[in-house]
């Protein structure tokens, strides 16, 4: 009997530890969380000083989930469905309404292949300097075996640029006014 009372005394004061390592380094977590997400921000709009994050309602376009602004562009925050899950992205838009840096943040894909969207600098690079007008099988080359993640991905980037541009998604608009 002594020993399951030990036992069990030794379990919760290793879960309490647990648990106060957990909530104290969470201003820790968070604090490194904003660093990364600033850096990622300077590194996908180049030339930019500062960010503010702008109100958003999902209701405009339900794959923007937050849009970052700067002197010089926006740097939007996509969600899509993938083959596999959610996959989310960051996407720098200038002013004049060119992509100037892509990210794939999180994704859910099939290892090999859709997964390749996080590391395929070929296949997100075919993004850059567009103009919303990125279309799978058109002007973009799809992921060999992920056809449905690289449309995934050009749905975010294409929702991302009509953000900046104005541009009407609903009707499918190939004009990009302002």
């Amino acid at each position: 009997m002594k020993r399951l009372l030990i036992s069990i005394a030794t379990l919760v004061l290793t879960a309490a530890i647990l648990l106060g390592i957990h909530f104290g380094l969470a201003g820790v977590r968070e604090e490194n969380t904003q660093k990364e997400l600033d850096r990622m921000l300077h590194i996908l709009l180049p030339g930019s000083t500062s960010f503010t994050q702008e109100a958003y309602s999902p209701t405009e376009d339900d794959l923007i989930e937050a849009v970052y602004k700067a002197e010089n562009g926006f740097v939007v925050q996509t969600k899509t469905q993938g083959y596999g899950g959610e996959l989310t992205m960051l996407v720098g838009v200038d002013l004049e309404g060119s992509v100037t840096g892509v990210v794939v943040r999180d994704l859910s894909e099939t290892l090999g292949l859709g997964s390749k969207a996080l590391i395929d600098d070929k296949f997100l690079a075919q993004f850059l300097w567009t103009e919303g007008e990125a279309a799978v099988g058109e002007n973009v080359d799809a992921l060999t075996g992920a056809t449905v993640t690289s449309k995934a991905v050009t749905r975010c980037v294409n929702a991302a640029v009509s953000y900046v541009t104005g541009a009407d998604t609903s009707s499918g608009a190939t004009s990009w006014g302002g």
